[in-house]
């Protein structure tokens, strides 16, 4: 039996490629012949407790299987002899083997309500523990938006290292996901894959209307598993907005500029002419003056 980390499922973010697809009675659903398990007749997991903090390893399981779930002491641990406690939530079990410093619960997983976290407490002079996630595989959605614009095509992919039994897509509608084939007409839209681990939606000819959440789900014997989308749909004009933004402002500046440089000029004419007057009438009030004398 050999040690292994958690493997988990990974996304391919939105790709343009060109792949056949595999037919599928349900418009919105790819269906896959059962029997590919990748799992392994019995598998092993380890966490080598430090005497730190607790530790933690995720575990995907896509199938029924079998599985050793071990708990061992480093080397240099300074706990001695703890009391060890296995625990699935509130469930205590007993673990099946023990050697020094390492104690292992078998687990058979037949079905999703075998799936969960399993415990095993060491306590001494102070308490360790260390937690194994069962689940099934996780398929992470883009966490980015899915950036497109009306006309355009928009492709979302999903993949994972296991073979599901079939893929299904979803759109959110209100508070509830409704299939696919329920909100698009089926020449708006195809579901494509290269192989069983692998599911696309292509929509094509985007309108503002196909904004929204989007979600593939894999079915897998043991449960189903789920990653978003998030479909942003823009006019053309959309990234031209700041731009044009930016120039109505300046517009603005410039005409404000110019109204300012017009009324001073305004201004000034008009106090020139008011020092000329006075002028005049100072003049005027000279040669009265003189006259009189």
């Amino acid at each position: 039996m050999t040690t292994q980390d958690s493997n988990q499922t990974q996304v391919n973010s939105v790709t343009k490629m060109s792949v056949t697809g595999h037919e599928s009675s349900d418009a919105a659903t790819q269906e896959f012949k059962p029997g590919n398990k990748l799992s392994v007749d019995l598998s092993e997991y380890v966490i080598v407790l430090p005497g730190g903090c607790p530790s933690e390893k995720n575990i995907s399981v896509a199938s029924p299987t079998e599985v050793d779930l071990t708990c061992k002491l480093d080397e240099n641990s300074n706990l001695k002899n703890p009391q060890v406690t296995w625990k699935k939530g509130s469930e205590t079990i007993s673990h099946t083997s023990n050697a020094p410093n390492s104690w292992t619960i078998k687990v058979t997983i037949s079905e999703s309500s075998h799936l969960g976290s399993y415990t095993c407490f060491l306590k001494a002079e102070r308490e360790i523990s260390a937690t194994f996630h069962l689940n099934v595989p996780t398929i992470d959605g883009r966490e980015k938006p899915v950036i497109a614009y009306i006309g355009d095509t928009g492709v979302m992919v999903c993949k994972t290292e296991y073979h599901p039994r079939a893929w299904k897509w979803y759109k959110t509608n209100g508070t509830e996901l409704a299939s696919i084939d329920k909100i698009l007409p089926k020449d708006k839209y195809e579901i494509l894959s290269r192989s069983a681990s692998e599911s696309r939606l292509e929509i094509h000819r985007l309108t503002v209307a196909d904004t929204g959440e989007y979600w593939c789900e894999a079915d897998f014997v043991l449960g189903p598993s789920k990653a978003r989308f998030d479909v942003r749909v823009l006019s053309v004009a959309e990234p031209l907005k700041p731009f044009i933004a930016v120039v109505a402002e300046v517009a603005i500046l410039v005409t404000l500029i110019g109204l300012y440089e017009v009324y001073s000029k305004k201004r000034k004419a008009k106090g020139g002419e008011k020092e000329f007057d006075q002028i005049e009438q100072l003049k005027s009030g000279d040669n009265v003056t003189e006259k009189d004398k």
